[in-house]
């Protein structure tokens, strides 16, 4: 198995549900449009969680697809996916690489919609970002409820009127760095055919999973619902020559 990084990924993901909390920090007067239109996509994600009736069981998958179609706009996963397989890129065919943004694109988005649903209401203060060309550079800071500070910047492309995520540094520590040096000894290691077999591998076991938990929570709404008393079938007495 690759040794994913999922604590880093879902540690990074993570910051860009709190960037929007009702009680983190007001952005600065400096921030510009790669930090205002960070803001916005995660306001839509608060959006979602703070809907009680999206929050019910029976909603899950309507809610997660709601948040899957959000991360696509936060999300450069095409420009992700090339910077994460680096010089392993050029040598894929187009139809490999198509393939390979799906996988990352789900990676990605599995390991944010597993850290949004647990938010318990962290900080954050928005400190910034500078431009130069099509690319930016969103700098934030989480506050932790013990007050522990972590510097999370966001690097983001500009493409066309819109700037999207490209990598994401957690205490300085790239999101994509940290894939691109595993992924890099895997494919040595073995071979890139079994990296996406062995991504593949994970995203059944996700699916997997949450069938079994979907019909788990389905079977626990059944057991504890209130049930319609039965009426007892009426008897009819025999009438009287």
């Amino acid at each position: 198995m690759i040794p994913t990084p999922f604590r880093l990924a879902a540690r990074a993901l993570v910051v860009v549900l709190l960037a929007a909390a009702g009680v983190a920090a007001a952005a600065p007067a400096s921030a510009g449009v790669p930090s205002d239109q960070l803001r916005s996509q995660v306001d839509r994600v608060l959006k979602i969680l703070e809907d009680p009736d999206m929050l019910k069981d029976s909603r899950a998958a309507e809610r997660r697809l709601a948040i899957r179609k959000v991360a696509n706009d936060i999300f450069d996963f095409e420009e992700i996916s090339r910077r994460t397989l680096a010089r392993h890129w050029a040598s894929r065919t187009p139809a490999e690489q198509q393939e390979f943004v799906g996988l990352m694109g789900t990676l990605l988005e599995d390991a944010y919609i597993s850290k949004i649903e647990t938010y318990s209401g962290e900080k954050i203060q928005y400190l910034g970002d500078s431009a130069e060309g099509d690319l930016a550079t969103v700098r934030t800071k989480i506050v932790t409820k013990q007050g522990t500070e972590i510097p999370v910047d966001y690097r983001m492309i500009g493409r066309g009127n819109r700037w999207l995520a490209y990598d994401v540094y957690v205490e300085g520590v790239s999101l994509v760095g940290n894939y691109r040096t595993q992924f890099d000894r895997f494919i040595q290691k073995q071979s890139y055919p079994e990296l996406v077999k062995t991504l593949k591998a994970k995203q059944t076991e996700r699916k997997d999973k949450d069938v079994v938990e979907t019909r788990r929570k389905e079977r626990l709404a059944e057991a504890t619902s209130p049930k319609t008393p039965t009426a007892a079938p009426r008897t009819e007495r025999p009438q009287s020559p």
